[in-house]
């Protein structure tokens, strides 16, 4: 409903020129945030409806080497993964291959609570929607430690729920994870072979893979960097504060987030993350049908605590996840969003339906920059909707 030419209800001007523009100055404080910070390397982009507005690319894949970033270098999404393994297992529940409904014990018998009948209640709709009642994050530490998913699942009968499903809120990378035994049980292909031929290769998504096999093969991608030190430069910046060198350090991708391949096991450009945008935005309907973007992103649970996220507080009234995506309520406009940290990289995306407008940025470096930006950006486009606006008022 949401997705059926929302847009058209705006005034009617375009925005192209209006993104060039914000483009254009935009470009500028990523790459003065990108020194200061000394970040080795960074790109994003921006599409508009079924445009691509702009790509722009900076710095370099390694600090130590001198091989630029460009459109085609793959980085991790690390937990934008998570929209598209919702997106295909939704759009599988749609097909009837399986229901929203079932139990996840259903597909992983093994998966037990420490409070009796606990786990039966959990539907897979209660894990793409975090809604499962387990505490957030549960044993990702065990990921970190490099357990195995059989190992770290067979843990759960140790922990009891903190709530009913669907009650409450608890962000989750480890039952996440499980989608790919649901995926892998029903269709008898594997979850990347799938993510493959149902996303990837529709939309023309040609750099984008799961896993850290291909990743390691491909010989365009970002390396993982992170902070080692913060040095004093004995100078200040306007508001008086003391400006610091960040020393970055290069290390090895980890394995450990790989394990959940629907949570974190993707890769892709900045090329692949535009085509996915103009998609979710209703552009490529043969592949992603309304009916099936409607679904995603419908609230199913209040995330109170996204409304006190730092650089983006000030802008959002209203927070809820859906499956697989968060969706706010920034400065009056719905925002489709979802970010993802794992060593060494940062990403995040966002889309509006009814601005028609998507953005994406990867960052080979943990550097929380990417937030900043983010909600410059989303600032600068709806501070320009409110001037076209009031032109528009004024000239009727």
């Amino acid at each position: 409903m949401r997705f059926a030419l929302l847009f058209l209800l705006l005034p009617c001007f375009t925005f192209a020129q209006d993104l060039q523009s914000i483009n254009k100055s935009f470009a500028k404080t990523v790459k003065q945030e990108l020194s200061n910070k000394s970040i080795p390397g960074a790109a994003y982009t921006i599409v508009k409806g079924d445009q691509v507005i702009a790509i722009e690319t900076f710095g370099h894949l390694d600090k130590k080497k001198k091989q630029k970033v460009n459109k085609d270098t793959v980085f991790r999404l690390a937990s934008v993964s998570k929209p598209f393994a919702s997106t295909l297992t939704t759009m599988l529940a749609q097909e009837k291959k399986f229901s929203l409904a079932d139990p996840i014990t259903k597909y992983v018998p093994e998966f037990k609570l420490k409070t009796p009948g606990a786990a039966e209640k959990i539907q897979l709709r209660h894990i793409l929607s975090h809604s499962s009642g387990l505490m957030p994050n549960s044993y990702d530490n065990l990921l970190h430690e490099n357990w195995s998913m059989d190992k770290v699942i067979k843990r759960f009968d140790r922990i009891s729920p903190i709530c009913q499903p669907a009650k409450c809120y608890g962000y989750q990378n480890v039952a996440y994870g499980m989608l790919q035994d649901v995926i892998e049980q029903t269709q008898r292909q594997s979850y990347k072979d799938l993510l493959t031929k149902r996303i990837f290769e529709p939309l023309g998504m040609d750099n984008a893979s799961v896993g850290i096999d291909v990743y390691e093969q491909s010989s365009n991608t970002a390396k993982p960097h992170v902070l080692r030190k913060r040095v004093k430069t004995g100078r200040k910046d306007k508001n008086g504060k003391d400006i610091r060198r960040y020393v970055w350090r290069t290390v090895d991708v980890t394995p450990d987030f790989y394990k959940v391949e629907p949570a974190a096991g993707v890769n892709a450009s900045i090329a692949d993350m535009a085509k996915w945008l103009s998609a979710n935005l209703g552009y490529n309907p043969e592949v992603l049908p309304a009916k099936l973007l409607n679904e995603l992103t419908t609230p199913r649970i209040e995330t109170k605590r996204d409304l006190r996220r730092t650089y983006w507080r000030n802008h959002i009234s209203e927070a809820y996840y859906g499956y697989g995506w968060r969706i706010y309520q920034f400065e009056g406009y719905e925002l489709i969003y979802h970010s993802g940290w794992v060593a060494g990289f940062r990403a995040d995306i966002a889309y509006s339906p009814d601005l028609d407008i998507g953005f994406a940025m990867l960052m080979n470096a943990e550097a929380n920059s990417i937030s900043k930006l983010s909600t410059e950006f989303w600032q600068s486009v709806t501070e320009s909707m409110s001037v076209a606006k009031l032109a528009q008022q004024q000239a009727e």
